[in-house]
């Protein structure tokens, strides 16, 4: 590993909010327990000046079992505990070692038994029966004796710390890691990186996250934007992270990117750079800027998981290459529905857009309102199978020609329901149910209430919506408060209340969309 480290401006707290004992400037504190005064002043003395991991000693007094444990009720982080055995009773110091390892529950406090009477607590008695750590009489405690043993016992309580904080970074890496591959968009995932990076190291971190543009695969030197940033890197969300990094940083990205493949964490100036170059040939970085030596096992706990966290980006462009082939797919398919009928291809994004709106508002998670609005322009995909002569006909249809037409609803489920493609299985529910009613009067099925799918129920009502307000081969356009007027009446019977409400509700963000996706004057219209 390199001499240069990551700073980690830890806020050095423990899960209860008392000092770390690992804080590596501050001092141990070592409690001394027993009834002589002279006892507390001999071993203050002889531990003079003593420093273990350049760190002092910070002595705090107890001249009871009792005064012992009401501090220990209101005070943690004791590194040692130099404990008499006789004091107010003859088990005093006995009784508080049980109160320290049960009561409390503190096991990782160095207990260290002294006494000036061996025949009242046996050694080995004593050392069998209770979770101390030595066993010391007075007599034998001279100052070069007491170093040492401090020096034993401090080390132990660090290695235990050092092995618990291990225990507890490993746990959270786990769990972010966990909640990293869950992800399914990139903005979330990107502000979800730096959330965990947090929660890993607390402190006041410099974090920048950058992925390669896949547009600049050509390049000689490949873009990279920064999608996420802390600290310094905040205000340069979504621009080029060439114009935000060191030189000495940049110069290092590129030396290990021409390397192609593979994964890399490095160390420039005592700052962290992890980064993956994935079988796409796209890289993703994650740049920590630090200053100094950290801690190690935060140093590990870091690389650890920025490899995971890097990996799952790589994994997460696998998902959306996916994504976005059922995507394309939906997009031919709806091409080929408005080749066969003139409605405009406006109308499907119009009907996509409403859905997402009504989708968000009714509650649905991001995923679910993303598959929604990506699922809704295939809501009259049947309709590819519905003769042209009844599909274009203008003016009212027979109820022979009507009975034919409603069948594009089971059609469309037909088409689609085979897919394993979670997107068009969507997509198949929308089409089979966007012309069910809240009041079980709609087709094909006659389902009421909540029987009829979500995504069914928030499509129907944006297809209407959109329907009247477009000019068709059958009728022309309605005027905005006709439709709203139709809509209450319809409300809680061809329509959900819920969504009735949600769509007035978004009125001002409804009319935006429509300036963005009007539909162009016909020829000859003025």
């Amino acid at each position: 590993m390199s001499d240069d480290f990551l700073i980690i401006e830890d806020d050095e707290t423990d899960d209860e909010g008392s000092p770390s004992p690992l804080e590596p400037h501050t001092p141990w504190r070592i409690l001394i327990v027993d009834d002589e005064p002279d006892v507390h002043s001999a071993t203050k003395l002889a531990l003079k000046g003593f420093h273990f991991d350049d760190r002092p000693l910070e002595f705090v007094s107890a001249m009871s079992g009792a005064e012992a444990r009401e501090l220990l009720r209101g005070e943690s982080g004791f590194a040692v505990i130099l404990l008499d055995v006789v004091m107010e009773a003859d088990d005093a110091g006995l009784k508080l070692v049980e109160f320290i390892r049960e009561e409390i529950g503190d096991h990782s406090v160095r207990i260290v038994l002294r006494t000036g009477q061996p025949g009242q607590a046996p050694e080995r008695d004593v050392i069998v029966r209770y979770d101390i750590n030595d066993y010391k009489e007075k007599t034998d405690l001279s100052a070069t004796k007491l170093f040492t043993l401090m020096y034993a016992t401090l080390r132990s309580f660090r290695d235990i710390n050092i092995i618990e904080a291990s225990r507890r970074g490993l746990e959270r890496v786990i769990g972010a890691s966990a909640q990293m591959f869950k992800e399914q968009f990139l903005d979330n995932f990107a502000r979800g990186v730096l959330e965990q990076v947090s929660s890993l190291i607390v402190g006041g971190l410099d974090v920048a996250f950058t992925l390669e543009e896949a547009a600049a695969a050509t390049h000689d030197r490949k873009e990279m934007t920064l999608v996420a940033g802390t600290g310094r890197f905040k205000g340069s969300v979504g621009h080029s992270a060439w114009g935000v990094f060191p030189a000495r940083i940049a110069s290092a990205i590129e030396e290990h990117r021409e390397r192609g493949r593979g994964e890399y964490g490095f160390w420039v100036d005592g700052s962290y750079v992890g980064m993956v170059v994935g079988n796409s040939g796209r890289a993703s970085i994650l740049y920590l800027v630090g200053e100094g030596k950290p801690k190690e096992i935060d140093t590990q706990l870091i690389q650890i998981f920025v490899r995971n966290v890097l990996i799952a980006v790589e994994n997460l462009y696998l998902r959306n290459a996916l994504v976005d082939t059922q995507r394309e797919v939906v997009f031919r398919l709806t091409e080929a529905v408005e080749t066969r009928s003139n409605e405009t291809g406006n109308h499907v994004k119009r009907v996509a857009e409403l859905s997402r709106i009504l989708g968000e508002a009714m509650g649905m998670s991001q995923y679910d309102v993303e598959m929604l609005k990506h699922a809704s322009p295939l809501h009259d995909v049947g309709k590819i199978g519905i003769p042209d002569a009844i599909l274009n006909k203008p003016g009212r249809h027979t109820d022979e020609e009507r009975a034919i037409m409603m069948t594009h609803a089971k059609l469309g489920y037909e088409i689609l329901e085979g897919s394993d493609r979670e997107m068009l299985r969507v997509a198949a529910n929308i089409a089979r149910d966007h012309h069910e009613k809240w009041d079980g009067s709609g087709y094909p099925s006659g389902l009421k209430g909540e029987e009829i799918s979500m995504v069914g129920r928030i499509t129907a009502i944006a297809d209407v919506f959109d329907a009247l307000l477009s000019v068709r081969c059958y009728k022309p356009a309605w005027a905005e408060e006709d439709v709203i007027k139709l809509l209450k009446e319809e409300r809680g019977k061809h329509f959900q209340p819920e969504l009735v409400d949600a769509l007035l509700d978004h009125l001002p963000e409804i009319r935006e969309l429509y300036v963005r996706y009007r539909d162009e004057p016909a020829a000859g219209e003025a």
